[in-house]
């Protein structure tokens, strides 16, 4: 019987780590951000409290790291989505699914949601230009995606109109996933299909407005629009 080979310091260290984030994120999503001390994360994860200190300057730093592993996990989950949606404009599902994505992944571990929404309008917050820039990217990443459809962002009004539907379809996607956690919308399939009607809506706008002047109402369509129309293609 072969015997496990000794981890080296670096590797002990690194598994030392990774204990002190399963333990924080575990407490987070127990106990909220109240809830978190070095203590108690200490403890948790099976080391001296001084120990904290050797791979974390502070909890401010600790709850950066979960932020940002968590946030980078969720954009490589969704560019991934986005790119198979973008692939295949008439599948309706795999357009769902770039919304579903992050419904779940806020309502796996909703209090690094409501930490970063707080610290966003923070000025003490250590998180606060981490979370500024996380909403910033997620709003970019998703322009680019609307752009990729073919929705022209050659001036200012069009990338301007791009980031507002970007920043809505995020702002709905929190408060569907709260509301879900909440128990207002017990079903995260239907919450899914409520973003991608608000997506293809807002897309349908911008055809429909494209080389009015701002405040110009589009025009009224001769006919319903038939509700199963592909994403992206008119």
């Amino acid at each position: 019987m072969t015997s496990t080979p000794p981890l080296s310091r670096s590797e002990a260290k690194d598994l030392t780590r990774r204990k002190l984030i399963r333990a924080a994120l575990a407490i987070l999503d127990e106990e909220g951000e109240a809830g978190l001390s070095t203590v108690k994360v200490a403890k948790a994860a099976g080391i001296a409290q001084s120990s904290f200190y050797v791979h974390f300057k502070d909890m401010g730093e600790l709850l950066l790291v979960l932020a940002e592993e968590g946030g980078e996990r969720l954009r490589a989950s969704m560019r991934e989505a986005r790119r198979k949606a973008r692939e295949s404009p008439g599948d309706l599902d795999l357009h769902r699914e770039t919304f579903r994505i992050p419904l779940e992944s806020v309502c796996r571990h909703p209090e690094l949601l409501r930490i970063q929404l707080r610290a966003r309008h923070d000025p003490a917050s250590s998180l606060r230009e981490f979370a500024t820039e996380t909403a910033a990217a997620y709003r970019d990443h998703h322009a680019a995606d609307l752009a990729a459809l073919g929705y022209t962002a050659d001036n200012e009004r069009d990338r301007r109109r791009l980031e507002m539907i970007a920043d809505g379809i995020n702002a709905a996607t929190n408060a569907l996933a709260m509301g879900h956690l909440e128990g207002r919308y017990p079903d995260l399939d239907e919450a899914a299909d409520i973003l991608t009607a608000l997506s293809r809506g807002a897309l349908r706008l911008l055809r429909a407005t494209a080389n009015k002047p701002v405040g110009e109402p589009p025009e009224r369509p001769d006919r319903a629009e038939p509700v199963n129309e592909p994403p992206g293609q008119s």
